[in-house]
């Protein structure tokens, strides 16, 4: 139910959070806390995800295999999963400093929000994406105890990056949300429109890498790593038209994955390399 592909989008850009917060690696205790609740508040939001969806799930062909559908799990157990993943979470967030203990219940309501808004709005897209772009942010205030808004560049640019891949990924449940009226860019504008949406979602991304690397200061390694996003970012599109999905799955767990860590690789060389002049 809970897919490590899925987890490694937000980690990476958490991490260049941290490392951006420290100005190099934070400590391994700290650092340790951030990773738990990293894992604690994507496990929670992943299985209410799937609870709240169980009757969508059941009435899709694509995702009627999952686990709650497929009877692997009761209900009752993923909901006690989740509540024991929050408590997991806020007890993280209280050994990290008080901000973070503070402003837990509020991560918690965005990254387990989410799972409701195809219902009401389009653009849930988005509204998925900010509930893993607030990971660097969460990450900075973890490791400094006060946010700087210049780290909400980068929580701006993941918000960007996850909302145009997750447009890709609703192409395919088009026709499905359009027959049981749930919301989405493909199923609003169709595949066409959809597509493009998400090419200008992944430009605002690099645009918005661009300016965090000029604001913290950053040199040509960090340069690097965005140019390998945008040729990553050029490949992912590739592989997908309004005419051929059917390499979908490879645009939207492999790539992505792959995005993140090699961006975070260019990132945390450029700062390490910075911290010991």
């Amino acid at each position: 139910m809970i897919k490590w592909e899925h987890s490694v989008f937000a980690l990476p850009f958490a991490l260049c959070g941290a490392m951006l917060a420290a100005g190099g690696v934070p400590a391994a205790a700290k650092l340790g806390w951030i990773l738990l609740c990293m894992v604690s508040a994507r496990s929670a939001a992943m299985a209410f995800n799937r609870l709240a969806d169980a009757r969508i799930d059941a009435a899709n062909p694509r995702t009627a295999n999952r686990a709650i559908p497929a009877g692997i799990l009761s209900q009752k157990f993923v909901l006690l999963f989740v509540v024991v993943s929050c408590a997991v979470f806020v007890f993280a967030s209280a050994e990290l400093n008080r901000l973070t203990l503070y402003l837990s219940p509020v991560a918690l309501a965005i990254v387990l929000v989410y799972s409701f808004t195809k219902r009401f709005t389009r653009w849930s897209h988005l509204l998925l994406g900010f509930s893993l772009g607030v990971a660097p942010a969460a990450a900075w205030i973890a490791v400094r105890g006060t946010l700087d808004p210049r780290i909400l560049i980068l929580t701006a640019a993941v918000t960007f990056w996850v909302g145009g891949f997750d447009v890709l990924y609703a192409c395919q449940d088009i026709d499905f949300d359009r027959k049981y009226g749930l919301n989405s860019l493909p199923q609003a504008y169709g595949l066409r429109p959809a597509l493009w949406l998400s090419r200008i979602f992944h430009l605002l991304m690099l645009a918005l890498l661009i300016l965090l690397v000029v604001i913290f200061g950053l040199g040509k390694i960090a340069i690097l790593g965005v140019v390998a996003v945008a040729l990553l970012l050029a490949y992912e599109h590739s592989l997908v038209s309004s005419s051929n999905l059917s390499k979908l799955n490879a645009a939207f767990f492999t790539m992505n994955g792959v995005i993140s860590v090699v961006f975070f690789i260019f990132v945390a060389a450029d700062i390490l390399i910075r911290s010991h002049r």
